[in-house]
Protein backbone atom coordinates (compact mmCIF):
# COMPACT_ATOMS: atom_id res chain seq x y z
CA UNK A 1 0.00 0.00 0.00
CA UNK A 2 0.96 3.64 -0.52
CA UNK A 3 3.53 4.70 2.08
CA UNK A 4 3.97 8.03 3.79
CA UNK A 5 6.98 9.28 1.84
CA UNK A 6 6.21 12.93 2.41
CA UNK A 7 7.57 13.33 5.96
CA UNK A 8 4.16 14.25 7.34
CA UNK A 9 4.10 14.29 11.11
CA UNK A 10 1.63 11.61 12.20
CA UNK A 11 0.47 11.12 15.77
CA UNK A 12 -2.26 9.11 17.47
CA UNK A 13 -4.80 10.59 19.87
CA UNK A 14 -7.69 8.21 20.45
CA UNK A 15 -9.15 10.58 23.06
CA UNK A 16 -10.33 12.66 20.10
CA UNK A 17 -12.07 9.66 18.54
CA UNK A 18 -15.47 10.23 20.10
CA UNK A 19 -15.29 13.98 19.40
CA UNK A 20 -15.26 13.45 15.61
CA UNK A 21 -18.62 11.66 15.92
CA UNK A 22 -22.04 13.19 16.52
CA UNK A 23 -22.53 11.19 19.75
CA UNK A 24 -21.48 13.93 22.26
CA UNK A 25 -24.03 16.30 20.67
CA UNK A 26 -26.93 14.06 21.70
CA UNK A 27 -26.90 15.52 25.22
CA UNK A 28 -26.33 19.18 24.25
CA UNK A 29 -29.35 21.50 23.80
CA UNK A 30 -29.95 22.78 20.23
CA UNK A 31 -27.04 20.69 18.86
CA UNK A 32 -29.25 17.63 19.36
CA UNK A 33 -32.33 18.93 17.54
CA UNK A 34 -31.57 16.69 14.56
CA UNK A 35 -29.51 13.51 14.71
CA UNK A 36 -26.84 13.50 12.00
CA UNK A 37 -24.78 10.34 12.03
CA UNK A 38 -22.17 11.80 9.66
CA UNK A 39 -21.46 14.87 11.81
CA UNK A 40 -18.81 15.74 14.38
CA UNK A 41 -19.32 17.22 17.85
CA UNK A 42 -19.53 20.66 19.35
CA UNK A 43 -16.61 19.77 21.64
CA UNK A 44 -14.43 19.00 18.60
CA UNK A 45 -15.12 22.45 17.12
CA UNK A 46 -14.57 24.26 20.43
CA UNK A 47 -11.29 22.38 20.91
CA UNK A 48 -9.94 23.54 17.55
CA UNK A 49 -11.30 27.08 17.88
CA UNK A 50 -9.17 27.26 21.02
CA UNK A 51 -6.22 25.43 19.41
CA UNK A 52 -6.23 27.90 16.51
CA UNK A 53 -6.48 30.79 19.01
CA UNK A 54 -9.50 32.29 17.23
CA UNK A 55 -10.90 35.50 18.72
CA UNK A 56 -14.32 37.14 18.71
CA UNK A 57 -15.15 38.62 15.30
CA UNK A 58 -12.66 36.35 13.50
CA UNK A 59 -14.11 34.43 10.55
CA UNK A 60 -14.49 30.65 10.25
CA UNK A 61 -15.61 28.59 7.24
CA UNK A 62 -17.19 25.16 7.01
CA UNK A 63 -17.60 24.26 3.30
CA UNK A 64 -19.21 20.89 4.20
CA UNK A 65 -21.57 22.25 6.83
CA UNK A 66 -23.76 19.25 7.62
CA UNK A 67 -26.22 20.27 10.34
CA UNK A 68 -24.39 23.38 11.45
CA UNK A 69 -22.23 22.24 14.37
CA UNK A 70 -19.27 24.44 13.35
CA UNK A 71 -21.34 27.61 13.11
CA UNK A 72 -23.33 26.91 16.27
CA UNK A 73 -20.09 26.47 18.24
CA UNK A 74 -18.71 29.64 16.61
CA UNK A 75 -21.85 31.47 17.78
CA UNK A 76 -21.09 30.44 21.36
CA UNK A 77 -17.66 32.04 20.99
CA UNK A 78 -18.78 35.18 19.14
CA UNK A 79 -16.90 34.15 15.98
CA UNK A 80 -18.35 35.05 12.57
CA UNK A 81 -18.93 32.14 10.22
CA UNK A 82 -20.02 31.01 6.79
CA UNK A 83 -21.34 27.52 6.13
CA UNK A 84 -21.95 25.88 2.76
CA UNK A 85 -23.54 22.55 1.91
CA UNK A 86 -24.89 20.87 -1.22
CA UNK A 87 -27.84 19.30 0.64
CA UNK A 88 -31.05 21.34 1.14
CA UNK A 89 -31.87 19.35 4.29
CA UNK A 90 -28.50 20.26 5.84
CA UNK A 91 -29.00 23.94 5.01
CA UNK A 92 -32.51 23.89 6.49
CA UNK A 93 -31.45 22.23 9.76
CA UNK A 94 -28.42 24.51 10.13
CA UNK A 95 -30.50 27.65 9.61
CA UNK A 96 -33.07 26.59 12.20
CA UNK A 97 -30.42 25.72 14.78
CA UNK A 98 -28.44 28.95 14.37
CA UNK A 99 -31.40 31.39 14.25
CA UNK A 100 -32.43 33.70 17.09
CA UNK A 101 -35.93 33.29 18.52
CA UNK A 102 -38.36 35.05 20.85
CA UNK A 103 -39.48 32.51 23.44
CA UNK A 104 -42.93 34.01 24.00
CA UNK A 105 -43.61 34.06 20.26
CA UNK A 106 -42.76 30.35 19.95
CA UNK A 107 -44.97 29.52 22.93
CA UNK A 108 -47.91 31.40 21.37
CA UNK A 109 -47.55 29.58 18.07
CA UNK A 110 -47.21 26.24 19.88
CA UNK A 111 -50.49 26.91 21.70
CA UNK A 112 -52.25 27.67 18.42
CA UNK A 113 -50.86 24.57 16.71
CA UNK A 114 -51.93 22.18 19.46
CA UNK A 115 -55.36 23.81 19.84
CA UNK A 116 -56.25 22.95 16.25
CA UNK A 117 -58.98 20.35 16.05
CA UNK A 118 -57.80 17.16 14.34
CA UNK A 119 -59.03 16.57 10.79
CA UNK A 120 -58.15 13.23 9.27
CA UNK A 121 -55.95 13.84 6.20
CA UNK A 122 -55.92 11.71 3.05
CA UNK A 123 -52.87 9.48 2.66
CA UNK A 124 -53.54 8.52 -0.96
CA UNK A 125 -50.71 10.68 -2.33
CA UNK A 126 -48.15 9.35 0.16
CA UNK A 127 -45.40 7.13 -1.24
CA UNK A 128 -45.88 3.42 -0.24
CA UNK A 129 -42.36 3.35 1.23
CA UNK A 130 -43.22 6.28 3.51
CA UNK A 131 -46.43 4.51 4.59
CA UNK A 132 -44.38 1.46 5.62
CA UNK A 133 -42.13 3.66 7.76
CA UNK A 134 -44.93 4.77 10.11
CA UNK A 135 -48.04 3.51 11.82
CA UNK A 136 -51.16 4.80 10.06
CA UNK A 137 -52.13 6.89 13.09
CA UNK A 138 -48.70 8.50 13.41
CA UNK A 139 -48.60 9.32 9.70
CA UNK A 140 -52.06 10.91 9.81
CA UNK A 141 -50.97 13.09 12.73
CA UNK A 142 -47.71 14.04 10.98
CA UNK A 143 -49.53 15.11 7.78
CA UNK A 144 -52.18 16.98 9.81
CA UNK A 145 -49.56 19.02 11.71
CA UNK A 146 -47.41 19.48 8.60
CA UNK A 147 -50.27 21.25 6.80
CA UNK A 148 -51.01 23.50 9.80
CA UNK A 149 -47.34 24.49 10.10
CA UNK A 150 -47.11 25.23 6.37
CA UNK A 151 -49.73 27.97 6.89
CA UNK A 152 -47.45 29.94 9.26
CA UNK A 153 -46.36 33.09 7.41
CA UNK A 154 -43.21 33.85 9.41
CA UNK A 155 -40.62 31.62 7.73
CA UNK A 156 -38.34 31.44 10.78
CA UNK A 157 -41.22 30.30 13.02
CA UNK A 158 -42.50 27.93 10.33
CA UNK A 159 -39.07 26.33 9.95
CA UNK A 160 -38.65 25.94 13.72
CA UNK A 161 -41.86 23.93 14.01
CA UNK A 162 -41.12 22.01 10.81
CA UNK A 163 -37.83 20.83 12.29
CA UNK A 164 -39.60 19.88 15.55
CA UNK A 165 -42.14 17.92 13.51
CA UNK A 166 -39.42 16.24 11.44
CA UNK A 167 -37.49 15.26 14.55
CA UNK A 168 -40.63 13.87 16.21
CA UNK A 169 -41.66 12.01 13.05
CA UNK A 170 -38.32 10.23 12.73
CA UNK A 171 -38.32 9.34 16.42
CA UNK A 172 -41.65 7.49 16.10
CA UNK A 173 -40.94 5.96 12.67
CA UNK A 174 -40.14 2.31 11.99
CA UNK A 175 -37.17 3.39 9.87
CA UNK A 176 -33.63 2.54 10.88
CA UNK A 177 -30.59 3.90 9.04
CA UNK A 178 -28.18 0.98 8.71
CA UNK A 179 -24.97 1.67 6.81
CA UNK A 180 -25.98 2.69 3.30
CA UNK A 181 -29.62 1.56 3.52
CA UNK A 182 -32.84 2.33 5.39
CA UNK A 183 -34.43 -0.68 7.06
CA UNK A 184 -38.00 -0.89 8.36
CA UNK A 185 -38.44 -2.46 11.78
CA UNK A 186 -41.88 -2.33 13.42
CA UNK A 187 -41.86 -1.43 17.12
CA UNK A 188 -44.18 0.09 19.72
CA UNK A 189 -44.29 3.89 19.35
CA UNK A 190 -45.72 6.61 21.63
CA UNK A 191 -48.88 8.55 20.66
CA UNK A 192 -47.61 11.11 18.18
CA UNK A 193 -49.42 14.27 19.34
CA UNK A 194 -48.19 13.85 22.92
CA UNK A 195 -44.63 13.11 21.75
CA UNK A 196 -44.55 16.04 19.31
CA UNK A 197 -45.81 18.38 22.04
CA UNK A 198 -43.00 17.22 24.32
CA UNK A 199 -40.33 17.81 21.65
CA UNK A 200 -41.63 21.33 20.94
CA UNK A 201 -41.65 22.16 24.66
CA UNK A 202 -38.10 20.86 25.06
CA UNK A 203 -36.78 22.74 22.02
CA UNK A 204 -38.24 26.00 23.32
CA UNK A 205 -36.59 25.38 26.70
CA UNK A 206 -33.29 24.56 24.97
CA UNK A 207 -33.05 28.09 23.57
CA UNK A 208 -32.72 29.46 27.10
CA UNK A 209 -30.02 26.98 28.11
CA UNK A 210 -27.12 28.11 25.87
CA UNK A 211 -25.83 31.66 25.86
CA UNK A 212 -24.68 32.88 22.46
CA UNK A 213 -22.61 35.92 21.62
CA UNK A 214 -23.39 38.42 18.90
CA UNK A 215 -21.79 37.47 15.58
CA UNK A 216 -22.50 37.27 11.87
CA UNK A 217 -23.48 33.89 10.40
CA UNK A 218 -24.23 33.13 6.78
CA UNK A 219 -25.52 29.75 5.56
CA UNK A 220 -26.08 28.94 1.92
CA UNK A 221 -26.61 26.11 -0.52
CA UNK A 222 -23.49 25.64 -2.59
CA UNK A 223 -20.63 23.55 -3.92
CA UNK A 224 -17.37 23.31 -1.96
CA UNK A 225 -15.49 23.05 -5.26
CA UNK A 226 -16.73 26.44 -6.47
CA UNK A 227 -16.69 29.15 -3.81
CA UNK A 228 -16.59 32.05 -6.27
CA UNK A 229 -18.77 34.21 -4.03
CA UNK A 230 -16.13 34.16 -1.25
CA UNK A 231 -13.22 36.60 -1.14
CA UNK A 232 -9.56 35.59 -1.37
CA UNK A 233 -7.59 35.56 1.90
CA UNK A 234 -10.69 36.17 4.04
CA UNK A 235 -11.03 33.41 6.67
CA UNK A 236 -8.96 32.91 9.81
CA UNK A 237 -9.77 29.19 9.96
CA UNK A 238 -11.63 26.27 8.40
CA UNK A 239 -13.12 23.43 10.45
CA UNK A 240 -14.88 20.82 8.36
CA UNK A 241 -15.42 17.20 7.43
CA UNK A 242 -16.01 16.34 3.76
CA UNK A 243 -17.99 13.21 2.86
CA UNK A 244 -15.90 10.11 3.49
CA UNK A 245 -14.61 7.95 0.66
CA UNK A 246 -17.33 5.29 0.52
CA UNK A 247 -20.27 4.20 -1.62
CA UNK A 248 -23.02 5.83 0.43
CA UNK A 249 -25.45 8.14 -1.36
CA UNK A 250 -26.34 10.52 1.44
CA UNK A 251 -29.60 11.80 -0.04
CA UNK A 252 -30.99 8.24 0.04
CA UNK A 253 -30.23 7.99 3.75
CA UNK A 254 -32.54 10.96 4.36
CA UNK A 255 -35.16 9.95 1.82
CA UNK A 256 -38.03 9.99 4.33
CA UNK A 257 -37.24 13.51 5.55
CA UNK A 258 -36.96 14.80 1.97
CA UNK A 259 -40.18 13.19 0.73
CA UNK A 260 -42.30 14.15 3.74
CA UNK A 261 -41.04 17.69 4.29
CA UNK A 262 -39.27 18.79 1.07
CA UNK A 263 -41.48 17.22 -1.57
CA UNK A 264 -41.23 20.32 -3.78
CA UNK A 265 -37.41 20.45 -3.65
CA UNK A 266 -35.36 18.73 -6.35
CA UNK A 267 -32.39 17.06 -4.70
CA UNK A 268 -29.37 15.89 -6.67
CA UNK A 269 -27.71 12.75 -5.33
CA UNK A 270 -24.79 13.44 -3.01
CA UNK A 271 -22.26 10.65 -2.78
CA UNK A 272 -18.93 10.16 -1.10
CA UNK A 273 -17.29 11.81 -4.08
CA UNK A 274 -18.72 15.28 -4.34
CA UNK A 275 -19.57 15.20 -8.02
CA UNK A 276 -21.21 12.40 -9.96
CA UNK A 277 -19.53 12.41 -13.35
CA UNK A 278 -16.86 9.72 -13.49
CA UNK A 279 -15.94 10.73 -17.03
CA UNK A 280 -13.24 13.30 -17.68
CA UNK A 281 -11.84 12.80 -14.18
CA UNK A 282 -8.12 13.38 -13.97
CA UNK A 283 -6.37 10.56 -12.11
CA UNK A 284 -4.21 12.42 -9.60
CA UNK A 285 -2.47 9.23 -8.43
CA UNK A 286 -2.06 7.04 -11.58
CA UNK A 287 0.67 5.01 -9.89
CA UNK A 288 -1.84 3.68 -7.34
CA UNK A 289 -4.41 2.25 -9.77
CA UNK A 290 -7.25 3.51 -7.57
CA UNK A 291 -10.91 2.47 -8.00
CA UNK A 292 -12.91 4.87 -10.21
CA UNK A 293 -14.85 6.22 -7.21
CA UNK A 294 -11.58 7.06 -5.45
CA UNK A 295 -10.23 8.81 -8.56
CA UNK A 296 -13.37 10.98 -8.65
CA UNK A 297 -13.19 11.63 -4.92
CA UNK A 298 -9.60 12.91 -4.95
CA UNK A 299 -10.21 14.93 -8.11
CA UNK A 300 -13.17 16.65 -6.43
CA UNK A 301 -11.30 17.12 -3.17
CA UNK A 302 -8.39 18.74 -5.01
CA UNK A 303 -10.82 21.38 -6.31
CA UNK A 304 -12.29 21.84 -2.82
CA UNK A 305 -8.83 22.15 -1.21
CA UNK A 306 -7.81 24.67 -3.88
CA UNK A 307 -10.78 26.81 -2.88
CA UNK A 308 -10.01 26.42 0.83
CA UNK A 309 -6.46 27.58 0.19
CA UNK A 310 -7.65 30.58 -1.82
CA UNK A 311 -10.12 31.86 0.80
CA UNK A 312 -7.87 31.32 3.85
CA UNK A 313 -5.75 34.19 5.12
CA UNK A 314 -1.99 33.75 5.16
CA UNK A 315 -1.14 31.73 8.28
CA UNK A 316 -4.79 30.66 8.47
CA UNK A 317 -5.39 27.15 9.82
CA UNK A 318 -7.64 24.25 8.81
CA UNK A 319 -8.79 21.09 10.62
CA UNK A 320 -10.27 18.51 8.25
CA UNK A 321 -11.75 15.21 9.47
CA UNK A 322 -11.38 12.37 6.95
CA UNK A 323 -11.46 8.57 6.87
CA UNK A 324 -9.73 5.92 4.80
CA UNK A 325 -11.73 4.36 1.98
CA UNK A 326 -12.48 0.65 2.30
CA UNK A 327 -12.75 -1.38 -0.90
CA UNK A 328 -13.07 -5.17 -1.33
CA UNK A 329 -9.37 -5.63 -2.09
CA UNK A 330 -7.71 -2.70 -0.34
CA UNK A 331 -7.82 0.27 1.99
CA UNK A 332 -7.14 3.67 0.43
CA UNK A 333 -5.15 6.00 2.71
CA UNK A 334 -7.30 9.08 2.24
CA UNK A 335 -5.59 11.12 4.96
CA UNK A 336 -2.11 10.71 3.44
CA UNK A 337 -3.33 11.31 -0.11
CA UNK A 338 -5.35 14.39 0.82
CA UNK A 339 -2.37 15.78 2.74
CA UNK A 340 -0.25 15.19 -0.39
CA UNK A 341 -2.77 17.12 -2.51
CA UNK A 342 -2.89 19.93 0.08
CA UNK A 343 0.91 20.15 0.14
CA UNK A 344 1.08 20.34 -3.65
CA UNK A 345 -1.46 23.19 -3.56
CA UNK A 346 0.73 25.13 -1.12
CA UNK A 347 -0.48 24.21 2.36
CA UNK A 348 1.94 23.40 5.15
CA UNK A 349 0.99 20.08 6.73
CA UNK A 350 1.24 20.66 10.47
CA UNK A 351 0.31 17.07 11.28
CA UNK A 352 -2.12 14.22 10.79
CA UNK A 353 -3.82 13.00 13.97
CA UNK A 354 -5.15 9.44 13.87
CA UNK A 355 -8.21 9.39 16.15
CA UNK A 356 -9.93 6.08 15.34
CA UNK A 357 -9.00 2.73 13.84
CA UNK A 358 -11.40 -0.07 13.01
CA UNK A 359 -11.10 -3.53 11.49
CA UNK A 360 -12.23 -3.45 7.86
CA UNK A 361 -13.77 -6.58 6.33
CA UNK A 362 -15.44 -7.73 3.14
CA UNK A 363 -18.34 -10.16 3.07
CA UNK A 364 -18.49 -9.51 6.85
CA UNK A 365 -15.81 -12.04 7.74
CA UNK A 366 -12.75 -11.57 5.53
CA UNK A 367 -10.35 -9.10 7.13
CA UNK A 368 -8.84 -6.49 4.79
CA UNK A 369 -6.94 -4.53 7.42
CA UNK A 370 -7.38 -1.53 9.73
CA UNK A 371 -9.07 1.62 8.44
CA UNK A 372 -8.37 4.85 10.26
CA UNK A 373 -10.17 8.12 10.84
CA UNK A 374 -7.92 11.16 11.02
CA UNK A 375 -7.75 14.92 11.42
CA UNK A 376 -5.49 16.75 8.95
CA UNK A 377 -4.14 20.03 10.36
CA UNK A 378 -3.13 22.50 7.66
CA UNK A 379 -1.70 26.01 7.57
CA UNK A 380 -1.59 28.43 4.65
Amino acid sequence: MFKNNYDFKIEKNYDLGKLVTFIPNEKIPIYNWFYFKEGFSRDFVIRFIDYFKLKEKDWILDPFLGVGTTLLAAKEKGINGIGIDAAPLAIFVSQVKTSDYKINELKEYAKKIFNEKFKKPSLTSINPFIKKAFSKYSLEDIIFFREIIREIEDIKIRNFFTLALMRSAMDVSYAFKNGAVIKIFKKPVPPFRKYFKRIVKRMIKDIEKIKFKKCELNIRLGDARKLDFLEDNFFNAIITSPPYLNKIEYTKMYRIEYELFFGHVKVDPIRSYIGLNLKNVKDIFPELNLPDIAKAYFYDMKMALNEMYRVLKNNGKAAIVVAEGVFPNRIVESDILLAKIAKDIGFKIEKIIIVNERIATRERTIKIGKARESIIILEK
